[in-house]
């Protein structure tokens, strides 16, 4: 039982001033004209999992996480906001632009084609608190900004510290994770400080999959024809029958480092500095190859069990801010310079060339291949230098006006390298070939910006802010947008807001030039590259870019108790949204397109003879897209008598996208459509159409406790083994329930154990006539029990404890 008397509640109405969507100084959360969640690093920290994505993503409903993803992108995971690609969501650190992944997301699903900045490589721990603009910011900062900015505050702090030691893994096995991590805050000299973290953490891989029915006796693979009586030592391989592995989390290790620190010169000068480093290993299991697939002209079998290859990534990302501001004849003013580089070496491990092997054995000797190789180089960098200007003039209005004026200027640039002779000889290293040297190739764009922004409040109650930003592409000419923002108080319990804008996102170089092939055991599908030669072949003539109009309307209210509650409704509009193909079948599939093969031959790919399917996928903008939704944040405190207090949370986000236009096909592709429908089903349909978080956090004395339920609307997903006949997947609404008890044993050191998704909830499986028809073909596809495109995850509850000592 709990009183909800003035004497015991506690104000805690986002009083947390902010910088994100304003040029306004001293605004607070609550008197946004424009929706900001504020999340402070308590709230980022109650999150068992010590990734920064999830202790976003389980505090933000309308922020949704990527759970698993396909190849390398299951080594980059990635998270966007209402629905909308990420790469429609601004990441900023301290205000400044971060630089994007250079592992692109290839394969389907709904983070397809995702290059946005991997914010794993941002130790938690060095965070002070999370904005998150939930409103098309494009006018404000930069045409990418769509769907919102998350704008993550470092802490420069000059006393003090943490070190927090943590562990856990899934209930069912696997994922098994440990984390350290420590920041302490100094004052090197009077009048600076330096804020310095790091974090080193390690994730085990897991398994969710099932039976691979072509190395056991089924109706459809018998005992006379399968693979097990031609090779009965299979029984003795490690994991037999569930030989597959594909189905799980990546494994990896990370080890990263933030610096914030900065110097004041007098109270109108102050140089600054910030930066990341991240160093990471990840491995990633592919599909599983049978014991026949590689036989030597001597009949030697170098993998007599098989074996199952895996894509590994060593990677080093970095990022450097440098700047100086200050105040000037009445002009705060802030110039800035921020260089940012990610640099993967891609390899595929515990593989072989088939080709490779075959072409160098002879009738009497055995062959020769690599079993590990380097299959290529993903490089991305991006330098952008930012000058702000903001200035009050009193004009005879309620408040001052604010007139900010800014530039900036930014190169970026994304790099193929190729594989080794190895990995790209014939059809390449099996599971992932090498990057072909017509694959490889340096893309370089700049642009130039200047934006004007005015806020003021011509009577005390309506508060106004216009802003308009110019931006000039290198490649893809000018632009201009534009964004308009209003909020009348009524009275302190009730205020109204409301904007519309317009926005302009260019692809992002590797959505342009990516070029690879992705192959299975029985497939093989070349990406290919927009801006190429291949590409028109196929009636497709380079990228161009989205154009968006976002609208949005809602409410602020105080009730009194300690109470906040704000609702705001939106509607984005995307015309030319850029979108990932169907599969395209140059033979295999159930309409086979012979400008598809002309185009494989065209990019230089050579494919490998054993697959039954060979295709190709593209991004192009195809597609007209409207989200339509609206976010709920409701929060309070209240006294529990003399027993501590409770701070409540209820948040909510319903999102729908629907498919408003799909543009006709190119005449190279009369009878079929760059869209499958799994394709468009991918985006109407995939994400979750509600998710409600709800929960408290009880605090008394040295206890406290954290439950939190999260509520996961349906969402469906469409599968076809050849693009004739597809099944529906769906999941049902499905509740998830979070839990964390701590208690702080002594003065500065708190002890926590909890479990994310404590009742061990799994989504519905794939549709059982779809797993049929796999099994029925002896499709590896079968071991995929659950979709992967479940907003929660394919692997169950995640129980941890955690150790923090605060000095």
């Amino acid at each position: 039982m709990f009183s909800a008397g003035s004497a015991l509640a506690q104000d805690t109405e986002m009083e947390a001033v902010i910088v994100t969507g304003t040029r306004t100084t001293g605004l607070r959360a609550v008197d946004s004209p424009a929706p900001v969640q504020v999340l402070d690093a308590t709230a980022l920290q109650r999150v068992g999992q010590s990734d920064l994505i999830q202790a976003i993503a389980q505090n933000v409903p309308s922020f949704n996480a990527q759970a698993f993803g396909g190849d390398t992108a299951n080594l980059t995971l990635s998270a966007k906001l209402r629905g909308l690609s990420p790469n429609h969501a601004l990441v900023l650190v301290n205000g400044k632009r971060r630089h994007g992944t250079a592992n692109l997301a290839v394969l389907g699903g709904p983070f397809q084609g995702g290059a946005t900045a991997d914010l794993n490589f941002i130790p938690l721990n060095a965070i002070d608190h999370v904005e998150v603009l939930q409103d098309g910011a494009a006018a404000q900062y930069g045409t990418d900004a769509i769907a919102g900015v998350i704008n993550l505050i470092l802490k420069d702090n000059t006393e003090g510290g943490n070190i927090i030691v943590s562990g856990g893994e899934y209930i069912d096995g696997g994922g098994k994770t440990g984390d350290f991590t420590a920041n302490i805050g100094l004052k090197p000299m009077e009048n600076a400080y330096l804020d310095l973290t790091f974090e080193s953490r390690w994730h085990s891989s897991s398994f969710r999959g099932d039976v691979d029915p072509r190395v056991i006796n089924t109706p459809y693979n018998t005992a006379s024809s399968s693979r097990l009586s031609r090779y009965p030592d299979l029984v003795n391989a490690e994991h037999y029958p569930y030989l597959n592995r594909i189905a799980g989390d990546a494994e990896y290790r990370l080890n990263i480092g933030a610096f914030n620190a900065g110097y004041r010169f007098s109270d109108t000068l102050e140089i600054y500095t910030f930066g990341t480093y991240g160093s990471k290993y990840g491995a990633a299991f592919e599909n599983y190859r049978v014991p026949n697939l590689v036989i030597g002209r001597d009949g030697t079998n170098p993998y007599p069990q098989g074996f199952s290859p895996k894509e590994g990534i060593w990677e080093d990302d970095y990022a450097i801010t440098g700047g100086l501001k200050g105040v000037t004849a009445g002009w705060n003013w802030d110039l800035s310079s921020t260089w940012g580089k990610d640099d993967i070496s891609v390899h595929t491990l515990n593989s072989i060339n088939r080709s490779l092997y075959i072409d160098t054995s002879t009738a009497t000797t055995p062959g020769s291949s690599p079993r590990d190789f380097h299959a290529g180089d993903f490089v991305g960098t991006q330098w952008t230098t930012t000058l702000d200007l903001t200035h009050d003039y009193e004009v005879g209005m309620a408040t001052p006006l604010t007139l900010a004026l800014g530039a900036e200027y930014r190169e970026d640039s994304y790099e193929i390298r190729p594989g080794d002779v190895g990995s790209r000889y014939k059809e390449g290293s099996q599971s992932y070939p090498g990057f072909q040297l017509t694959d490889a190739g340096k893309h370089e764009r700049r642009n130039w910006a200047v934006y004007a922004d005015v806020a003021f409040s011509p009577i005390e109650p309506l508060k106004l802010d216009f802003a308009v930003r110019h931006e000039d592409f290198s490649d893809f000419g000018d632009t201009t947008v534009y964004k308009a923002t209003g909020r009348y108080d009524f009275s302190d319990m009730l205020a109204i807001r409301g904007t519309v804008s317009t926005g302009f996102r260019a692809p992002t170089l590797a959505e342009s030039y990516y070029s690879a092939t992705n192959v299975s055991p029985t497939s093989a599908f070349v990406q290919l590259p927009p801006n190429s030669a291949a590409a028109r072949l196929v009636g497709v003539n380079g990228l161009q870019p989205e154009k968006s109009t976002n609208f949005s309307v809602g409410f602020v209210a105080h009730p009194g108790w300690g109470v906040t509650a704000t609702l705001d409704a939106y509607q984005i509009e995307i015309e030319d949204r850029i979108v990932g193909s169907g599969s395209l079948y140059g033979s295999g599939g159930a309409f086979n397109i012979p400008a598809v093969t002309a185009a494989i031959i065209a990019n230089g790919n050579s494919l490998d003879p054993t697959v039954t399917q060979t295709g190709i996928n593209i991004f192009t903008n195809g597609l007209d897209t409207r989200t339509r939704g609206a976010d709920l944040v409701v929060t309070a405190t209240t006294g529990m008598f003399d027993k501590g207090s409770v701070q409540w949370t209820f948040t909510a986000n319903w999102n729908e996208t629907e498919v408003t236009k799909i543009a006709a096909p190119p005449a190279q592709l009369t009878g079929a459509s760059l869209f499958d429908p799994g394709a468009l089903y991918t985006l109407e349909k995939s994400s979750p159409k509600f998710r409600i978080v709800g929960g408290g956090v009880w605090n008394w004395g040295p206890l406290s406790i954290n439950l939190k339920e999260s509520l996961y609307g349906p969402s469906k997903g469409i599968g076809s083994r050849t693009g004739a006949v597809y099944y529906q997947t769906r999941i049902k609404t499905a509740v998830i329930t979070d839990l964390e008890v701590s208690y702080e044993m002594v003065e500065g050191v708190r002890v926590s154990v909890g479990a994310n998704n404590l009742f061990n909830t799994y989504p519905n499986r794939i549709n059982g006539l779809l797993r049929d028809d796999y099994l029925r073909n002896n499709s590896n596809a079968y071991v995929t029990q659950y979709p992967t495109f479940s907003p929660f995850g394919i692997n169950g509850g995640y129980y941890y404890a955690k150790l923090n000592y605060r000095f």
